[in-house]
């Protein structure tokens, strides 16, 4: 009986050692875990730029040429020659009015200046008799001088007989309605059979000029005057393509060919407070039409030490305000207020708390917050393979 009551006793000794040693081997529920590695993140180096200034503006397509198609004799239209919507030359022949009684006023006017041409004709040699019966003191001085009175009142006869021809030839000629510009033409606005007058002031049709053609786009005074203050300041300086200008069309694409800024206007509208200016650009496939949505991109100066970031790096708050990450020289993310400017491309031109040679977080951002230390790595370069790793969830 002592000796079953003993090896109880041994087996129970040899199960406590086991569990203790079984627990001695798992970590303490208290151990710290292990410290995680730098999250990487990539960054760029401000550093100053001279970067244009591009402002983006509304604006409207113009054609630079614009005219009605007006009769100037009055009667009845007889034929329509052109083909609606097509191009058509200077001169080019768009109606056809009934050229009948413009033609009798021809005749009319050629027989009138036959008959002061015999007219003139007699005067002229009465005259000459005239003459030489004065010259052998057959006839009186008063006979001279009324046959020379009389040759004066034929010629003025003539002339006067030749400019009505002229005039009746002109009005049959008007009975053409010719195009008065080359351009793209319109809807005809009239039909066979219509009756015209010269004094009407409805049109026959429009031709609108359209390549070149217009782009005509405002800017606020108080912008423009801001700019012209900087360039006296020494902040902004002149750049060799002022005078360029791009456009961006309803669908954001971008017209593929610059044009040249003609004028700025003098005076600033007092309804709107802006100001009206004009580029010109080739339109030579007629993909600009009167009046389409532009906008309207114009160097207007190159800003001096500007400094620009990629826009994914700039953030901003339920407020609207913009924000950045920098990493400062012990590699622990900072955040930084600053104010965007303008857009540049695919990148913000900013301001405020930040200095050349600050390195802002462009990729990574998302994985971090301010206070923490992070392996920083230039924008573009390759990530190290521990990142690389932890991004593959490896």
């Amino acid at each position: 009986m002592k000796k079953h009551t003993y090896l109880y006793k041994v087996a129970a000794v040899m199960l406590a050692a086991s569990f203790l040693t079984a627990c001695n081997d798992q970590p303490s529920a208290g151990g710290a875990a292990p410290a995680m590695p730098p999250m990487a993140v990539s960054f760029i180096e401000l550093k100053p730029e001279a970067l244009p200034i591009l402002n983006d503006l509304p604006g409207r397509i113009a054609p630079t040429r614009l005219a009605e198609v007006r009769p100037r004799v009055s009667g009845i239209v007889v034929e329509r020659v052109f083909e609606q919507g097509t191009k058509v030359q200077q001169g080019d022949v768009l109606y056809r009015i009934d050229p009948a009684p413009f033609q009798v006023k021809v005749d009319m006017a050629e027989a009138t200046l036959a008959r002061a041409k015999a007219t003139q004709l007699q005067a002229r040699q009465a005259n000459a008799r005239q003459e030489q019966l004065r010259k052998s003191n057959v006839s009186s001085a008063q006979n001279l001088e009324t046959a020379v009175a009389q040759l004066a009142q034929a010629n003025a006869d003539v002339a006067a007989a030749e400019a009505s021809l002229n005039e009746a030839k002109l009005n049959l000629q008007y009975a053409e309605v010719t195009a008065p510009i080359s351009g793209q033409i319109g809807r005809a606005l009239i039909t066979e059979g219509a009756l015209v007058s010269a004094n009407s002031p409805e049109n026959l049709a429009t031709i609108q000029q359209l390549d070149p053609i217009y782009a005509d786009f405002t800017q606020p005074a108080a912008d423009l005057i801001r700019l012209r203050k900087a360039l006296q300041n020494g902040k902004l300086m002149t750049g060799p393509n002022e005078a360029e200008v791009r456009l961006l069309l309803d669908d954001g694409s971008l017209y593929p060919t610059t044009g040249r800024l003609l004028f700025s206007e003098a005076a600033v509208d007092t309804t709107t407070g802006q100001v009206t200016l004009r580029g010109e650009f080739p339109n030579p496939d007629g993909d600009l039409l009167p009046g389409m949505y532009v906008r309207v991109q114009i160097e207007q100066g190159i800003e001096k030490n500007a400094l620009a970031v990629p826009q994914q790096a700039v953030q901003r708050n339920a407020d609207g305000l913009a924000s950045i990450l920098v990493v400062n020289a012990d590699n622990v993310v900072e955040l930084r207020s600053v104010h965007v400017n303008r857009i540049l491309g695919d990148r913000f031109v900013i301001s405020g708390d930040v200095k050349e040679g600050d390195r802002v977080i462009t990729e990574g951002f998302q994985k971090t917050a301010p206070g923490a230390t992070v392996a920083p790595v230039p924008f573009g370069a390759e990530k190290p393979t521990a990142e690389v790793a932890k991004d593959k969830g490896e």
